[in-house]
């Protein structure tokens, strides 16, 4: 079992919820293999809820249900990060990268933490701490 602390993006966590997506298996067996809770950061949890609308009208209600239960906390807040915010988009302007994916790569950093829960592959390419990888959990 990985330990508590994990990052957690937006894709495994809609998966999860969503019985109806291509990845909802693999999530609950990549969930189970992690001890609670996760690590992620309010705008992966506004993406969440934001793609679980289109699946089902409780579905933000659902993601938000699962930090009450302690699953995943947001651990990082990005009122003390927009420098390095703005630098990480702007590093990783030729990738889709999001506001989530730089305020997670920022999380990273300031926990640092390595592993990461995600579907995105841009992951394997994004740094933090300037020159450090990725650790994907898989299955």
């Amino acid at each position: 079992m990985n330990p508590s602390g994990i990052l957690l993006d937006t894709g495994p966590l809609v998966a999860l919820l969503s019985t109806n997506d291509a990845d909802h298996e693999l999530a609950k067996n990549l969930f189970a293999k992690c001890r609670a809770p996760f690590r992620c950061c309010e705008a992966v949890i506004a993406e969440a809820c934001f793609l679980m609308r289109k699946v089902d009208p409780d579905g933000p209600a659902e993601v938000i249900a699962l930090a009450r239960k302690g699953v995943y906390e947001t651990s990082f807040s990005a009122n003390e990060h927009w420098q390095r915010i703005e630098d990480l988009l702007k590093k990783y302007a030729n990738r889709p990268a999001s506001f989530a994916d730089a305020c997670l790569i920022r999380c990273a950093e300031v926990h640092q933490e390595q592993r990461i829960l995600t579907f995105d592959t841009d992951f394997a390419i994004y740094r933090w701490a300037r020159n450090k990888r990725f650790e994907f959990i898989s299955d």
